[in-house]
């Protein structure tokens, strides 16, 4: 048998593990979504965010995709409060210091339209004063809460956050709460990104941030 390789659109509210954390409140969890034993997430998203997620039992892939010094590209969708300026798109892209860490070079550009998501439950709550902008960037590092901190920093805080893209995988039209199996074609270039080896360097502001970017899916 070979390894295998799932993806699932992980809801608001759901944690990204299998098992119900001791002590803490009843959410759900993995093990209510994906009724296949023996794989584990590639990685994890909090229990705020949404979008893709890669589960497998194939252990070097999983440890490859997980270590930070191979910063993988993971591609998302941030809604912030407010309209964020070219400076403040500047300093996301360069990086900005948190918790006295400084991140990693990355792309942060406006998004032209609204993207077309399934509505999230519960939805976020609007201020009808200040208005809200979506975001794309790509990060080739994940640290706790790291997109909604550099968010923050630069003074336009997170309000949904949904991961679109790891690597060559995307999310599409995979509903929240659904997942399926690779294909052969996503197997074989996710291979390859894990063959690439660590990375000297994160992902560069390779365009404008103030240009437009189409939407992935």
């Amino acid at each position: 048998m070979g390894y295998r390789y799932l993806l699932f659109h992980k809801p608001y509210d759901v944690l990204s593990q299998f098992s119900q954390p001791v002590g803490e409140p009843q959410r759900p969890t993995l093990k209510t979504f994906i009724p296949v034993s023996g794989v584990y997430p590639v990685g994890r998203l909090d229990r705020d965010s949404e979008g893709l997620m890669l589960l497998t039992d194939h252990g070097w892939l999983q440890h490859c995709l997980s270590d930070p010094r191979y910063g993988h590209p993971r591609t998302y969708w941030v809604q912030v409060e407010g309209r964020p300026t070219a400076e403040a798109l500047d300093q996301l892209c360069q990086g900005v210091v948190i918790q006295g860490y400084r991140t990693r070079s990355c792309q942060a550009m406006l998004q032209p339209d609204e993207p077309t998501l399934p509505p999230r439950v519960p939805p976020i709550r609007y201020r009808k004063s200040i208005p809200t902008t979506w975001l794309t960037m790509t990060l080739g590092e994940g640290k706790n809460r790291q997109v909604r901190r550099m968010t923050a920093a630069v003074g336009y805080p997170t309000l949904r956050l949904v991961r679109v893209a790891i690597g060559p995988l995307e999310l599409g039209s995979l509903p929240p709460g659904e997942w399926r199996y690779l294909t052969d074609p996503e197997q074989q270039a996710l291979i390859q990104l894990a063959k690439g080896g660590p990375r000297s360097q994160a992902i560069g502001a390779a365009k404008s941030p103030t240009q437009g970017h189409k939407n992935l899916d």
